[in-house]
């Protein structure tokens, strides 16, 4: 009697070469998305909270620049320019007054 080998494949399918390098690829993949997306969130959120930081020193410079404005113009008025000049024994002549005109 001649007997013959035969081995069985009990739950094991044949499969060509690469097949489970694919699916690790794809269950990377699927494991990846998730966490690709709340990194990107991540970061969207750093920057936005950034932003705003940024935009409330902006306005709070703004708001400074307006009162300095405010307090030049003050400042630069004819009627405080007359009581300075006074003070430091000036005295206003129209006439000596010369204009320069910027090109």
């Amino acid at each position: 009697m001649v007997s013959v080998n035969k081995k069985k494949n009990k739950g094991f399918r044949n499969t060509f070469r690469g097949e489970k390098a694919i699916y690790l690829a794809i269950v990377l993949v699927i494991l990846a998305i998730p966490v690709c997306n709340v990194y990107t969130k991540a970061i969207l959120s750093e920057s936005s909270i950034a932003r705003e930081k940024i935009e409330n020193k902006i306005s709070e410079q703004e708001s400074i620049n307006d009162g300095l404005k405010m307090e030049i113009s003050e400042l630069a008025s004819l009627d405080k320019i007359q009581v300075i000049a006074t003070e430091n024994g000036l005295t206003y002549e129209n006439n000596n007054i010369k204009v320069v005109a910027s090109e």
